[in-house]
């Protein structure tokens, strides 16, 4: 066990030692893995930011049931409330309406300018906690059949686009994530075959001398682990800078709607898992290379 732990600490060493000879080769692939990362993980912390957003809204199902002239509002009330699927019940009478329009910014001369009143009298509606989207449309298409009703607006319409948008994001980002990743290991593989071929007669003299394919590839999986290590760190480090940047602004919009919100960064575990792909993306580049020459 021992002598097992001495040579892989040998063949970290070693692998230490060609990065440091050829820093400007190392930064360079470095730099290549940190751009290519930061391009998904930047995304990521995107969405995760607006998700975070949208979370603070707490989303009830809700529904408006607009009414005609000269309904019955008792009536409708009642039956309303002996439906186990409205949890909530408000009447917004067409006079309320017109005075919350009133009040709204920028409307006041619009409302002004009416010679009468044309909202009409509505209730608003909150479905049961747990109501799915199939839940609501029944309740909607029972409510628009009662007399007397006008109109029926599902207005949880926004949360359901808001779910599709974050899902078409999340695919679009693990299709960029897996075509950055194969590239990566493509550079990986160069530059790793790049390294075997300059050191092409000390494996075959090793080789010769008893050295097993274990002993050959040891080195160079610590060269494509430590290069993907490098460059993940790098990727939060381009990640960091371009939220370092964006966030004066992002706060300065935010203040504009009384809000204090910034951009945050990954967190604890999200940034060990990038550094840790990225490492890894390295170590398959390396084994392919290796794996190849040594067949």
């Amino acid at each position: 066990m021992i002598g097992w732990l001495r040579q892989h600490r040998d063949a970290c060493a070693r692998a230490l030692g060609k990065l440091r000879a050829q820093r400007a080769a190392t930064l360079l692939n470095a730099l290549v893995i940190g751009v290519a990362l930061s391009l998904p993980a930047g995304g990521y912390v995107l969405l995760a930011n607006l998700q975070g957003v949208a979370q603070r809204f707490s989303f009830e199902p809700q529904l408006s049931m607009f009414l005609k002239p000269g309904a019955k509002r008792g009536e409708l009330e009642s039956r309303l409330r002996a439906d186990a699927r409205v949890a909530q019940l408000r009447f917004v009478s067409r006079e309320e309406a017109l005075k919350e329009l009133r009040e709204a910014e920028g409307l006041a001369d619009v409302v002004a300018a009416l010679e009468h009143n044309p909202l009409p009298d509505a209730f608003v509606l909150r479905a049961t906690t747990g109501s799915d989207a199939a839940t609501l449309e029944a309740l909607a298409t029972r409510l628009r059949a009662l007399p007397g009703v006008a109109q029926v607006q599902v207005d949880s319409a926004w949360a359901q686009r808001l779910g599709a948008l974050a899902n078409i994001g999340r695919l679009a980002l693990a299709a960029l994530a897996a075509l950055l990743a194969t590239g990566l290991v493509a550079v990986t593989f160069n530059t790793i075959r790049l390294q075997i071929l300059t050191q092409r007669d000390e494996i075959e003299v090793s080789q010769l001398l008893g050295a097993t394919d274990a002993f050959v590839r040891r080195p160079f999986f610590y060269l494509g682990l430590l290069q993907g290590l490098a460059g993940g760190v790098l990727a939060l480090g381009i990640l960091w800078g371009g939220l370092a940047i964006l966030n004066p602004g992002v706060r300065e919009l935010a203040q504009a709607y009384g809000s204090s919100f910034q951009l945050a960064f990954l967190s604890g575990t999200a940034a060990l898992a990038l550094v840790v792909f990225s490492a890894l993306l390295g170590w398959v580049g390396a084994l392919l290379s290796v794996s190849r020459y040594l067949r």
